[in-house]
């Protein structure tokens, strides 16, 4: 009886424990809009406050040379969301796309095709096959997800004024539709206000509230999810919460705040426009509308705003990742998911004497490009990893939370066009990756590990008549020209570096497929 009694307890503990070891992990896919990744405390920045995003760098691996495919929002998203990159899916600009985007595989629908319960929350900007996939969908934009977003909510709260107040610093009214654009509202210098909003009621809070409800479910329903948590924020405008912007020496003063001058100004902050691609150094001359630069370079308080209002958004973003992890923990989640956080791409940040990102005018700046990159998995992911310098992707998401989570890509036209990650989180194997590419219609960068090489381009139908191939191409020694401030494609000791670029590009595009690029090309020809 004794013996009956021992074997079966140790067949229940046998089957309890192989169950355990085939739970499908949850994956939150934390995302934020226009975050600089040097713009946190874990990369060395010598005033970001972020404890949240410390810790979580410091529970997993946070890639050092993560970047983007390309420095806009709704072509970088896409790629994130369909595993391939914007040439390949002819989407290198808001508002265009070709025939991949009808024919791709959303990682929504993957993970749901494999039992998970599927969740956005916040701005997708994703369109056609890869915004499909999701069981539950929640936008900040109305138009994305009519039926239920922020636009709406906000109202019904009873602070849709309140809102618009805070969209016109950047576009001078509210959004459109009911009592937001009743009023005509004036924009801000550099697209910098003081929010007008309670700290629960912000664009941020939104997402963190909607992810905390769905963790507080899932826990419950024991059933594995998938789930997109975008904010909105550190992307413009920059409507910093009082609390936040206290953080980096601020004063009252009317009715805004004076950022003080304990902060660190940018140290190309002064750099000659004339030494810009040419929509960039017209934006450093203006002195009328919201990116007034030339205003901004008489007035260096106008910089020091809008440089401690990006900060106060990050460390707002950070404040919000920190509640969603103790939501996870709460809810005993925490061990059993993985957690990445990134963005779209970056901000300039007062580098170069610029604001927001001036994506149509280059694509080769490390402080547009280069993007935040963290992955976690308690107890999975070695923390103590040695290749947080290799040359990453965003494009590399898709594929490597596949194989973290055991899950095959099904068939398809479009195989994924990034490279697994798992091998070095798992077991800190070292990537092997020679260069990486991000592109839009301006401008094709290669990135090395001490190189970048911008080749301006201009497709006449899309490039709206800014000359760029006048300006020439770009070429930056990132070990001796880490601000990258010298221009070195002339110089002939770096010849046979540019050569060997080049090459890279040539491979580059032998392996990823242009049949999207080409198509919108040959249409806008048309």
């Amino acid at each position: 009886m004794k013996l009956k009694l021992f074997l079966l307890l140790f067949l229940n503990t046998l089957t309890a424990t192989f169950l355990l070891a085939q739970k499908k992990p949850n994956v939150i896919i934390i995302y934020s809009d226009q975050h600089n990744a040097q713009t946190m405390g874990f990369m060395g920045h010598p005033d970001v406050i972020t404890p949240n995003f410390d810790a979580l760098a410091k529970s997993g691996v946070a890639f050092k040379r993560a970047y983007c495919p390309d420095a806009i929002c709704v072509p970088s998203r896409n790629s994130l969301m369909s595993g391939l990159y914007p040439r390949t899916l002819g989407c290198l600009d808001n508002g265009n796309g070709g025939k991949a985007m009808d024919e791709a595989i959303s990682m929504a629908s993957v993970f749901k095709s494999n039992g998970y319960k599927t969740f956005a929350f916040g701005k997708r900007h994703t369109a056609k096959n890869i915004d499909k996939g999701w069981d539950v969908k929640k936008s900040h934009i109305a138009s994305e997800s009519p039926n239920a977003n922020y636009v709406t909510w906000i109202a019904q709260q009873g602070y849709a004024k309140e809102f618009a107040k805070d969209w016109a610093s950047e576009f001078g009214e509210g959004p459109k539709g009911g009592e937001f654009s009743s009023t005509k509202i004036a924009a801000a210098d550099m697209g910098t206000r003081l929010s007008a909003l309670p700290e629960d009621k912000t664009m941020e809070a939104y997402t963190t509230q909607e992810t905390i409800n769905i963790i507080k479910q899932q826990a419950k329903s024991g059933e594995p999810f998938f789930c997109w948590s975008t904010f909105y924020r550190p992307h413009q405008p920059y409507n910093p919460q009082p609390r936040f912007l206290k953080m980096y020496n601020t004063t009252a003063w009317g009715n805004g705040t004076k950022v003080g001058d304990a902060i660190k100004m940018p140290f190309s902050l002064r750099q000659p426009a004339d030494q810009l691609p040419p929509m960039l150094a017209n934006l450093r001359k203006s002195k009328t509308g919201i990116w007034c630069l030339g205003k901004a370079a008489e007035d260096e308080q106008l910089y020091r705003d809008y440089i401690g209002g990006y900060y106060a958004l990050v460390s707002e973003v950070d404040e919000q990742v920190g509640e969603i992890l103790k939501a996870l923990k709460e809810n005993g989640l925490d061990e059993n998911t993985i957690i990445v956080y990134t963005s779209d791409h970056g901000d300039f940040v007062g580098a170069h004497g610029m604001v927001e990102k001036a994506a149509l005018g280059h694509n080769v700046y490390e402080e547009t490009l280069q993007v935040p990159l963290i992955f976690s998995w308690k107890n999975h992911i070695n923390a103590n990893n040695n290749n947080t310098n290799n040359l990453v992707g965003t494009v590399d998401i898709f594929p490597t939370l596949l194989d973290l989570a055991g899950i095959q890509m099904p068939d398809t036209k479009w195989p994924l066009q990034g490279l697994s990650l798992a091998p070095t989180l798992l077991k800190n194997k070292p990537l092997k990756r020679n260069y990486i590419v991000s592109e839009n219609w301006s401008q094709t960068t290669i990135i090395t590990d001490k190189y970048k090489l911008g080749l301006m381009i201009d497709p006449t139908s899309l490039a709206k008549n800014r000359d760029f191939r006048a300006f020439g191409d770009m070429l930056f020694v990132r070990n001796d020209d880490p601000f990258e401030l010298k221009n070195q494609i002339n110089s002939p000791d770096y010849t046979d570096v540019t050569k060997l670029l080049k090459s890279y590009y040539k491979d580059f595009t032998r392996k990823i497929s242009d049949s999207g690029k080409e198509e919108v090309i040959n249409k806008a020809a048309k």
